[in-house]
């Protein structure tokens, strides 16, 4: 198995509270995707509502995957002051979070 050089994918798994309408979760959501531009060593951001099939959730109803260069860009990502500001504002809204980082690896088959 080759671990990709540097790269890393930052994912968060989020559960938002009940009482967080609709509107104020598409705006947090757009705040979340505008990090790109604000934080340099973030390079991409995708995200998605739960689809699957399979109901094994446990109760997360929105992944969110942000791309990293290093471990390094991750960390200072998390300190600058355009994600602290934006995790004020997102992190009170949410019932659940559970964030994983990972470097993706190919299975040589």
């Amino acid at each position: 198995m080759g671990e990709a050089e540097g790269l890393v994918k930052h994912v968060l798994l989020a559960r938002f509270k009940d009482e967080t309408p609709q509107d104020e979760i598409d705006q947090l959501i757009k705040g979340y995707a505008n990090l790109v531009n604000l934080v340099e060593p973030l390079k991409s951001f995708h995200w998605g509502g739960d689809v699957s099939i399979e109901s094994l959730h446990q109760g997360f109803t929105h992944v969110f995957e942000s791309t990293f260069e290093s471990t390094e860009g991750i960390a200072e990502y998390i300190a600058h002051p355009a994600h602290v500001e934006f995790s004020n504002l997102f992190l009170p809204k949410l019932d659940k979070v559970l964030v994983i980082d990972y470097k993706p690896t190919t299975v040589q088959i």
